[in-house]
């Protein structure tokens, strides 16, 4: 009896949150050991699948990092990088493509619909509804820097029940153009703010930010983390993030959130406890 009661008050806890993000746009940052490990995606999954039917929008954006070296390596292209950036010409953007749009999209979209949730992979040249400019002048390739997002496609598939599950890639200026592969931390970010979205959730091989300790760093603003970037606490692979998160604060998401995607249901455990898993970010 005990035990359920405990299970009935976990139940209880959570329900507070539920209401205060029902009907709301919670954009999903996935990538990482949660996006590999198999246990882990069944988990994202019922996570998501637990979302949409208490009435949560969520939306998905996804990388593929990993997956893209493997084929790249087995066609023996390689991989370059510059600055964090994969170098990519017209060969590797074919790669890039071919892995998200096609082999990860379509393995999310199964995985969620086989759950009981009903979703839609798409990208951004679905709709032309993400278009982009070379990064920096073309110093990376076919690296992109996103130049127009019209959130109304995916405010359509969203209002018809549906979850969208994006793969970053942007449409060119031209019938030929090949696309251009964009940095999934920065399409995320973006696409949160075109949908004005309650929050953001980039999933990680990380418990969130931390200090010189390695002790978890629960909640930043803006001046916190500039000051954090200056004495190098923040550098590295975490710099991205936490620009992206930086980002979409400073332009109407109102929280945004690094968590360890390497937790089970640590989605849940971050929107829906009061102590949460990771590092959240606010003006």
């Amino acid at each position: 009896m005990q035990r359920k009661l405990h299970t009935a008050k976990t139940i209880l806890t959570a329900l507070p949150y539920i209401k205060r993000f029902t009907k709301k746009t919670i954009v999903i940052k996935y990538g990482g050991a949660a996006q590999i490990n198999p246990d882990l995606k069944d988990r994202f999954a019922q996570d998501l699948v637990l979302l949409y039917l208490v009435g949560i929008k969520p939306v998905i954006i996804h990388g593929g990092g990993k997956r893209i070296n493997t084929f790249l390596d087995k066609l023996h292209l390689g991989t370059e990088f510059k600055d964090g950036m994969r170098i990519t010409d017209e060969k590797v953007m074919e790669v890039v493509e071919m892995v998200l749009s096609g082999s990860i999209n379509k393995e999310i979209t199964t995985l969620l619909n086989h759950h009981g949730a009903k979703a839609i992979g798409i990208s951004g040249k679905d709709a032309n509804f993400i278009k982009a400019k070379p990064l920096d002048d073309g110093k990376y390739g076919l690296v992109g820097d996103i130049s127009e997002i019209n959130e109304t496609v995916l405010e359509n598939i969203i209002n018809q029940n549906f979850i969208p599950v994006v793969a970053p890639i942007a449409s060119g200026q031209t019938l030929t153009h090949p696309g251009y592969n964009i940095n999934a931390d920065w399409a995320a970010s973006k696409i949160a703010v075109s949908l004005k979205a309650e929050k953001i959730l980039f999933l990680t091989d990380t418990p969130g930010v931390l200090d010189k300790e390695g002790k978890l760093l629960s909640s930043l603003n803006t001046d916190e983390v500039e000051a954090l970037k200056k004495d190098g606490t923040i550098h590295g692979g975490m710099l991205p993030k936490v620009n992206a998160c930086l980002e979409a604060v400073a332009n109407g998401v109102k929280q945004a959130h690094i968590i360890d995607g390497r937790i089970e249901h640590s989605i849940l455990l971050e929107l829906f406890t009061d102590e949460g898993v990771g590092t959240v970010f606010s003006q």
